[in-house]
């Protein structure tokens, strides 16, 4: 079948970020203050991704154990959410709306031009290794955007698929994390609620798996994330993997929601039956996407691998260190794979106070495409450090890293022609911390 449209260039910008979670505000923020035009297109109604839409309950450490390593744009969006929490805090709960209208407010302060319900369908390459044009679609119809740079800040390397990148998927037999249904619970009793004796490796969930309350019994629990202030009484759940489940199939992803819906019911008896202070515990919504721990790895121009991790690496162009552990989550139900999951997260990939490691500018140059980035991740990894950059203030870095990046190759015509010293001059000076 054969079916054909002309299209309209609607845009025609420096600047086109695929993609509005915490790395596309980063890039598309970063590139507008660089003084470049700048669209930045959302499938959803709102910035965020993961942290809003997705509903996960916190945000991972800003810091290193002694010191803050979060700088730039991902510092001032932190500093202006979760007041109630210390920057030190190791997980720091999220207030989603709150969330949004910052992601809204910097991004529209910086001059982007933000267009939510926009999803792309496709990218158009020469063959020079450049972008022409992408795709897109939305209520009025499908039309073309076309920018002098790219940056693919999709989290499953959408934009860098389409154009025809290289890539690769989970383990050697391509099996990914299974994602969660995050969620948000109320009646909560903070001074009786059990905390830590409710979650993973915890009495009260070992007993109520011996009682057969769990469809998956499943012993990685990483439990809610209650709050502080007006607040007081609601929670964040992480709560129950979705085990086989395929990122990059719609019939999985459908299949998923529906499960992670289903199994809520099970965890708010378990909370009511098991765990101090959540006798009148209610499930109050669930995530509009499910939270994808893994799926697209773009090869780029250096893949940053576990051998960096525990060497702490230092890279020349260096544009961001960071120290969350690798954090690859349980494959299955099995009590093995569980002992695996705590061996490397609480021992062998996990860093003492003050360490961290290198990510360097190639990561997010894709071989092959000398006008796009990517960012986020799907940045060029191995698996186990995917398990590591994934997190937001990751993201945060490598999207502005990215975007100002950018800016720069506008000028140079090439992503490979920046100067990386430079680059890292730029990003110093506009408070990042590398």
């Amino acid at each position: 079948m054969l079916y054909t449209k002309e299209l309209t260039v609607k845009y025609n910008v420096d600047i086109l970020v695929v993609g509005g979670g915490a790395a596309g505000v980063a890039a598309s923020v970063a590139a507008a203050r660089s003084g470049k035009s700048v669209l930045i297109c959302e499938n959803g109604g709102c910035f965020g991704g993961v942290g809003t839409t997705g509903l996960v309950p916190s945000f991972a450490p800003f810091t290193d154990g002694d010191d803050i390593i979060i700088g730039g744009i991902g510092l001032e969006i932190r500093k202006n959410v979760s007041k109630d929490y210390p920057l030190s805090t190791y997980w720091t709960p999220i207030e989603v709306e709150e969330l949004k209208r910052e992601y809204d407010r910097i991004v529209s302060d910086s001059g982007a031009k933000i267009l939510f319900f926009t999803k792309m369908c496709d990218a158009v390459t020469d063959d020079k290794g450049n972008i022409e044009y992408i795709v897109f679609t939305s209520k009025t119809g499908i039309f073309a955007v076309k920018a002098k740079i790219y940056i693919d800040c999709t989290g499953d390397g959408e934009l860098a698929y389409f154009a025809g990148a290289k890539y690769e998927v989970g383990d050697e037999n391509g099996n990914v994390m299974p994602p969660t249904l995050c969620s948000v619970w109320s009646g909560i009793n903070i001074k009786k609620y059990g905390g830590k004796n409710s979650g993973t490796g915890s009495e009260s969930l070992e007993r109520a798996i011996s009682d057969g309350i769990f469809t998956y019994p499943d012993r990685h629990l990483s439990g809610l994330f209650h709050k502080k202030g007006e607040l007081e009484g609601i929670g964040g759940g992480n709560l129950g993997h979705i085990f086989g489940n395929d990122p990059l199939s719609n019939e999985s992803l459908t299949e998923g929601m529906i499960i992670g819906r289903k199994m809520m019911l099970e965890y708010q008896r378990y909370y009511r039956e098991y765990v101090d202070g959540c006798k009148k515990i209610k499930l109050l919504s669930t995530g509009e996407v499910l939270g994808i721990r893994e799926s697209r790895r773009i090869v780029c121009d250096y893949m940053l691998n576990a051998g960096d991790f525990l060497k702490r690496s230092v890279f020349k162009d260096d544009i961001a260190r960071y120290n969350y552990p690798v954090d690859i989550h349980v494959m299955d139900t099995s009590e093995e794979e569980y002992k695996r999951f705590r061996e490397e997260y609480e021992k062998n990939m996990k860093y003492k106070h003050g360490e961290s490691y290198g990510i360097p500018y190639r990561s997010l140059c894709p071989v092959g495409l000398d006008n796009l980035l990517v960012a986020g991740r799907c940045i060029g990894t191995d698996r186990s450090m995917e398990a590591t950059v994934r997190v937001m203030p990751a993201c945060f870095m490598t999207g502005q890293a990215a975007g100002t990046a950018a800016a720069m190759a506008t000028e140079l015509g090439d992503t490979r022609r920046v100067d990386s010293a430079v680059l890292r001059e730029r990003l110093i000076k506009d408070g990042a911390l590398i």
